[in-house]
């Protein structure tokens, strides 16, 4: 028998208890939730939570134990989340950083560009570091895993300090310049004052991209280069010197700059 299940109370509490999701909607002072009851309890009608998406990895059969990727495409068995601080200090699962990183653990046979078939870059046991909104999530053999094409992997981290990272193809690593401590009329400026900056200096860089007969082409920036860079482009992370690194397409280096 369908009913309604209605919560009253102090407009000003149910405004507090209810957090605030797009899509949906609440009434200052009462909240009717459509549901049906019956033997296992009070089932809320999905209508209700139209506007609620929740994304979740695709799940592997277990049957399943063994995954080819096709062409150029890698398979990566992700990095953990880190559940603690450098201090020791338990972090909820909240503020847990998403891992951007992992082992491959297989590759396609690579991919052809016209008469030639390029190998992939990347070979099984290394350690990637890979694109933040790259590839596909799945559980596979109890683990979570991505599968993505090789041109989504940043670079191979061989130690656990970014500023070791080898970019691939046409990607480069810069280490971020730091923010101005005063004003142009010497003014102190608080941390949220300053203004990240788009500079930086090149410590690293790719192999080059490929061009239409598979061949390499060499990137015009270098390391040791001072470069103005596009501000919202490339991945950010923190290096174990407390430094900042981006690693981005040498398409997105603005300038090079001089004294």
């Amino acid at each position: 028998m369908a009913t309604t299940l209605q919560l009253t109370g102090s407009p000003s509490l149910a405004l507090k208890a209810l957090p605030s999701f797009e899509g949906l909607k609440r009434s200052p002072s009462t909240l009717r939730v459509p549901t049906s009851l019956g033997a296992s309890g009070v089932g809320f009608d999905r209508r209700c939570f139209r506007g609620l998406v929740v994304k979740a990895a695709t799940v592997v059969s277990p049957k399943f134990t063994f995954l080819k990727p096709l062409g150029d495409r890698v398979l990566v068995k992700i990095k953990t989340s880190e559940e603690k601080t450098g201090g020791g200090i338990l972090l909820p699962t909240t503020a847990q950083s998403k891992p951007q990183g992992g082992e491959v653990v297989a590759v396609g046979e690579g991919k052809s560009i016209g008469k030639k078939t390029i190998d992939p870059s990347v070979q099984t046991g290394v350690q990637i570091v890979y694109s933040k909104y790259a590839g596909t999530e799945m559980e596979f053999n109890g683990s979570n895993h991505l599968i993505l094409k090789e041109d989504d992997i940043v670079g191979v981290l061989e130690t656990d300090d970014v500023k070791d990272l080898k970019p691939l193809n046409d990607r480069v690593l810069i280490k971020v310049a730091e923010a101005e401590e005063k004003t142009a009329g010497g003014l102190l400026l608080t941390e949220a004052a300053k203004e990240k900056p788009s500079i930086g200096t090149v410590i690293a860089v790719g192999p080059g991209p490929l061009d239409e007969e598979g061949n390499r082409l060499p990137l015009t920036v270098t390391t040791g280069s001072t470069v103005l860079y596009s501000k919202y482009a490339g991945s950010e992370f923190k290096g174990a010197d407390d430094s900042d690194y981006i690693a981005l397409r040498a398409s997105d280096v603005m300038a090079i700059l001089s004294s």
